[in-house]
């Protein structure tokens, strides 16, 4: 009896995921990469093509670990790769201060590109980024977070949309930053872009904060809640079934 006891218990524990657990991926794939990167250029007084590089250990490591042993690609782990591999390549761009200004955009492109392309392959690259803040650690929230994304829930149809809305609109800001910010290294005086550019890329991630938050985040919650209700319906009324046997 004991035994069983014991069992079930870490059987919950398993299947209830920490905060923590929910937030890996971006401590991993997102956080650990760029602060690696700054720790290197400015704590270690590295170069910022050797901070590039060192800083990519982690996220190749992830990528080759995820199709390696678990035979699916690590979206976030490869995209953060991708951008420091263009970034390495961007500086080596030299020229007139407007093609400097302008290579600034192919980061945001490359990050762009990469996440529209997920939602085409079925895989939209920002639900990672956008789990940990939907779950917050919630164990029900998880289990009907995943009976949605399975397709075995009654609104799934509907939330994969909105997941796939989520990482869309994220993508076309980007690249509308990328276009903005390429179109003003040319046409506005280089001292108002050097700052510009800045206000323009942070404007951008306002937009989709707000936008993706209104078109995705905001429903796919209120379906959460009620696959939530409905997986302790589901359990209530199984529970009735058994007692009654």
């Amino acid at each position: 009896m004991t035994k069983n006891t014991g069992a079930q218990g870490r059987s919950s524990e398993q299947q209830n995921p920490s905060v923590l657990d929910n937030f890996k991926p971006l401590i991993l794939d997102v956080a650990v990469p760029l602060g690696s990167y700054y720790l290197f250029k400015d704590g270690f007084g590295m170069s910022t093509f050797a901070a590039l590089a060192w800083s990519s250990v982690v996220p190749a490591l992830r990528t080759v670990w995820g199709l390696v042993r678990e035979r699916r690609t690590n979206g976030l782990a490869a995209l953060i790769l991708i951008v420091n591999v263009v970034s390495l390549l961007l500086s080596f761009v030299s020229g007139d201060p407007r093609l400097m200004l302008a290579k600034d955009s192919g980061v945001s492109s490359t990050v762009a590109i990469g996440i529209l392309v997920s939602v085409v392959l079925g895989k939209p690259m920002m639900t990672a980024g956008m789990k940990p803040f939907l779950l917050k650690g919630d164990a029900d929230k998880e289990a009907a977070c995943k009976r949605l994304m399975s397709g075995s829930a009654a609104s799934s149809a509907a939330f994969l949309r909105k997941e796939r809305a989520f990482s869309v609109v994220w993508g076309l800001a980007l690249l509308a930053e990328c276009v903005a910010r390429v179109v003003g290294a040319y046409t506005i005086p280089v001292d108002t872009m050097v700052w510009l550019g800045t206000v323009i890329m942070l404007g951008a991630m306002a937009i989709a904060v707000v936008v993706g938050g209104g078109l995705a985040v905001a429903p796919m919650e209120k379906m959460l809640a009620a696959e939530v209700e409905a997986g302790k319906t589901d359990k209530a009324r199984t529970s009735a079934v058994a007692v009654a046997a």
